[in-house]
């Protein structure tokens, strides 16, 4: 047998289970089966009982399709706050829902059925809709799961439930019987491919393209009311508008009392525009040659009279603040069925507010030319009118924002139909007893919420002052009804409690269908009249409530349903769009039920973009399905990706990212490999040794990984996931692999198995692998608990890092103990440059061929004196020596002595031990501890 080989064996890295490999797509599977079969979440819940409860409140993805990357994101980030708030000392429950009712799947499901729908019963139409989105959140239950989200996953709640339906009816009838809710004619955001109402929330803008014309009224009043100089004078205004369609409707010409107005005379004829738009309204009209010949402010062209460019109307000029001079002429059409500021001026001078444009958005005007066009049909015909009545000064196209539809992404139009309403201006209470407004309410509220980052408090007050009143019926059939009985006599609405009462009682045992196969008088007691005609007749109201509503009311359905959950909610977590969506829908409903915000806490997430930093779409196939990179790479690589980047920014996302977070991961799973290879024979009880009585490295990386867990606490506390994954990734890779476990190799494989010195080592290596896996288990779900299942033996440990506690940073080592080694580093850095110059040199060949001499003045003396034990390991050299002078100065030597065998170190006592002839005094007193003494030649 020959020598060699023996002794080598005695510096293999010692072996673990720990695969090399993850296999993550393969044994991910697994896990979370085995978590399933052992009820892991509910032993979490069990764990935490009784302690201090932290409720996130889930903000319920739409039930209408497979999850994408910005699902991924969303639900990564909500877990990785359960469950650090969870390893924390919390009772974190976390409850998922999802939102059911509304357009999208109401039209998948009307594509389905097509032409059948119509002969259909309500009832069966709901039905179809309710299988149709328990489909995909059945879907989407599962995708989630996959990507290590725990939580009541088999038992979520859902905007669909006959209990969330019941309570969303309830909290309606808690805003009507408070008299926040009112019916009116009002001009609301319609659209006509939908055939609905639409609330701001449900309304988003994008490029347009629109005709843009400039058309002339004829002053039928006397001009010379105006200014004299105007008397027997042939006079017209000019309005702009982009939308010609709306010419039918015209009823009014629009001023500001305060502008300064000017008459443009050219051939014959004068016009009336804004002064600060004359010279552009003179360039887009063909008037370069006209000339001013008369200057008044605009409060003189009030209840002036024009005639309508083609139909036989008289139009009256009005006075609006409205008005300005940025664009147009400042003379504005006004149309009162067809916008917000024209129905208003409509109601202040008693104009006509009927709408002539129907549900499908067709003119219904009595124009031949255009009857039963679509608007945006309607447009070119109109134009042509204009031309054919002499009244067109000017045409192009403008390509400007335009409000589009959020479900179906098509232009909208404003127009004037009876809806329900909530009165943002109804009067309330405040908590101290104050008169004030639902507004004003709402607007201190905000100011209670600690906002994530801080100018979400300024967007959503921004949208809270400026809205109108919240329309909350829509004109469609999935969804909650705005179960009213109307009075077939006078049309007056019941508000009766009782009755509202027995409603909801009904909903909860049958879901909304029961609204429709019930006869208004089976649902009504009997002899109920109309308090205001005294009729006994009665009607169902037929719309239903806007699904902002649905889902603004979850608190109330879940948070003050659920025991384990309460109100107000903790945190809500979504992205940039739900300020004008559910956290804007969540306060109003809270506000005016509770009088108080539902959150406390409220994070918005940024937008999902390729590298380019454009939007993921189908139509430009740069979207990452989360799904595939979890099935191919891992869930685990989803979920480094999300902590990767500050969620708070927009994130880049693409399979080169995707990769690139593969091969960090890679990183951080083969530390905790090499970290568990190193524990094998570890007994936690009987060979860990006490810190007083550790090595200083093994002390000095104890305190290091203490600095760590201070941070990353305090970083999930505050949300920082990237910051965790960044410093922990850099602890990993600079402290751990490129420094301590590069140096310990020697001790670990040369020193015998009990020595004190390889204990040490072996306890530190312990106590930072117990803390690093509990730190990261929040993200790294699956490998930390995987990991979990390799770590020594400890009695009364959890069965899962997820059941465990954070690791208390006063555990692991005294406060303030690295300012010696930060100083030690960097005398270390000095060293490398020495040895590299050395190496260069071809002086040296491995750093264990060198000898280092130090020399430094008296205070680094001392401290180098100090850790004179150490030196050796820290600078993995053969011999360190240090001597006084006046700076620091270090100089590499050949070592002395010989290199012995078995650690290759260089040492004066190099001798021959059994069969080896050259083998150190250390490494004999190992051997001899291994049983190797009896060994003879």
């Amino acid at each position: 047998m020959s020598a060699a080989p023996e002794l080598k064996a005695t510096l293999t890295l010692p072996q673990t289970g720990f695969p090399m490999k993850a296999n993550l797509p393969q044994n991910e599977p697994t896990r979370l089966k085995q978590w399933a079969e052992t009820g892991l979440y509910e032993q979490i819940r069990e764990a935490r009982a009784g302690l201090p409860k932290y409720i996130l409140h889930d903000g319920p993805p739409y039930a209408n399709g497979p999850i994408h990357l910005g699902h991924a994101l969303n639900k990564g980030l909500k877990d990785f706050v359960v469950k650090s708030k969870t390893m924390a000392g919390f009772d974190a429950p976390y409850v998922p829902g999802w939102d059911c009712h509304g357009l999208p799947i109401e039209i998948k499901v009307d594509e389905k059925l097509g032409r059948k729908k119509l002969e259909m019963p309500r009832a069966s139409v709901l039905r179809a809709c309710r299988e149709y989105a328990q489909k995909y959140i059945d879907l989407q239950r599962t995708q989630f799961e996959r990507l290590g989200i725990l939580g009541r996953f088999n038992d979520p709640y859902a905007t669909m439930t006959r209990q969330y339906e019941a309570k969303t009816l309830e909290a309606f009838y808690s805003f009507y019987e408070r008299g926040f809710v009112y019916r009116g004619l009002k001009p609301v955001y319609w659209c006509i491919h939908d055939r609905t109402a639409l609330a701001e929330a449900e309304v988003e803008y994008e490029m347009h393209t629109s005709p843009s014309v400039y058309v002339r009224y004829a002053l039928t009043s006397d001009a010379a009311t105006l200014d004299a100089r105007l008397a027997g004078k042939k006079v017209w205004t000019i309005i702009w508008t982009t939308t010609p369609w709306t010419l039918p409707a015209s009823l009014a010409v629009a001023f500001h009392a305060e502008l300064e107005y000017v008459a443009l005379e050219q051939d014959g004829n004068t016009y009336i525009v804004a002064e600060a738009l004359a010279t552009a309204v003179r360039e887009a009209c063909g008037l370069e040659r006209a000339v001013e010949v008369a200057r008044f402010k605009g409060a003189r062209l009030e209840r002036t009279t024009f005639q309508h460019p083609f139909v036989d109307r008289s139009i009256l000029g009005v006075v609006a603040d409205y008005v300005t001079t940025e664009q147009g002429t400042g003379a504005v059409h006004t149309a009162p069925a067809h916008g917000a500021d024209d129905f208003y001026t409509g109601v202040r001078y008693g104009l006509d507010q009927t709408c002539k444009v129907d549900n499908e958005g067709r003119m219904r005007h009595g124009l031949a030319e255009i009857e039963g066009l679509t608007v945006f049909e309607a447009n070119s015909p109109i134009i042509e009118i204009l031309k054919a009545h002499d009244a067109l000064m000017g045409r192009n196209d403008i390509y400007h924002s335009y409000p589009h539809c959020w479900r179906c992404h098509n232009p909208v139009i404003f127009r004037a139909t009876e809806q329900w309403f909530i009165g943002m201006e109804t009067p309330m209470t405040s908590q101290d007893g104050t008169e004030t407004t639902f507004r004003k309410r709402a607007l201190d509220e905000i100011d209670k919420v600690k906002w994530d980052p801080t100018w979400g408090k300024e967007r959503i007050s921004n949208m809270i002052a400026t809205r109108p009143d919240w329309c909350i019926s829509r004109q469609r059939v999935w969804g909650v009804p705005i179960a009213v009985f109307l009075c077939e006599g006078c049309g007056h609405a019941l508000n009766d409690a009782g009755i509202n009462r027995s409603i909801v009682e009904l909903l909860a045992r049958e879901g909304i269908e029961a609204w429709y196969s019930h006869e208004a008088g089976q649902m009504l007691p009997e002899g109920t009249a109309c308090p205001k005609c005294g009729k006994k007749d009665f009607r169902k109201e037929t719309d239903i409530l806007d699904v902002w509503f649905d889902s603004g009311t979850s608190w109330h359905a879940v948070l003050e349903t659920e025991p384990e959950l309460q109100f107000p909610a903790d945190l809500y977590l979504e992205g940039g769009d739900q300020h004008r969506g559910w956290f804007h829908s969540s306060l109003l409903c809270a506000v005016a039920i509770r009088n108080a915000a539902p959150y406390r806490h409220v994070a918005t997430a940024g937008w999902t973009l390729d590298e380019q930093g454009r939007a993921m779409s189908k139509s430009l196939g740069n979207g990452v399905d989360p799904v595939d990179v979890a099935n191919r790479l891992g869930g685990e690589i989803v979920r480094l990706w999300v902590a990767s980047i500050d969620f708070r920014e927009d994130m880049a996302a693409s399979e080169n990212l995707m990769q690139r977070v593969a091969d960090n991961y890679r990183k951080l799973r083969n530390t905790f490999r090499f970290l568990l290879g190193n524990l094998h024979g570890f007994d936690t009880a009987r060979d860990a040794v006490a810190f007083d009585e550790m090595l200083p490295l093994d002390q000095y990386m104890l305190a290091r990984t203490r600095e760590l867990t201070e941070k990353v606490l305090r970083w999930y506390e505050e949300f920082e996931f990237h910051r965790v994954y960044h410093a922990v990734t850099e602890f990993c890779v600079a402290d751990l692999s490129a420094l301590y476990l590069d140096l310990l190799k020697d001790r670990m494989y040369t020193f015998a198995p009990a020595s004190r010195e390889r204990r040490s080592a072996q306890t530190a290596l312990w106590k930072i692998t117990e803390a690093l896996v509990r730190l990261v288990a929040p993200i790294l779900s699956f490998t930390a608990d995987e990991v979990w299942g390799y770590l020594p033996a400890v009695a009364g440990r959890e069965s899962s890092v997820h059941i465990a506690l954070f690791p208390k940073p006063e555990e692991l080592a005294p406060k303030d103990t690295t300012a010696d080694w930060q100083r030690l580093l960097v005398i270390r850095d000095e060293a490398l440059k020495s040895l590299e110059e050395a190496r260069k040199d071809k002086r040296i060949g491995k750093a264990l061929e060198a000898k280092v001499r130090i020399s430094a003045e008296s205070d680094a003396l001392a401290l180098l004196t100090k850790y004179e034990g150490a030196l050796k390991e820290l600078l993995n050299v053969s011999q360190v020596e240090l001597t006084g002078g006046d700076s620091l100065v270090v100089e590499t030597l050949p070592a002395d002595g010989t290199k012995c065998e078995r650690c290759w170190n260089y040492r004066t006592d190099v001798a021959q031990f059994g069969p080896w002839s050259t083998v150190c005094g250390r490494c004999a007193e190992a051997l001899t501890a291994m049983g190797y003494a009896s060994v003879t030649a």
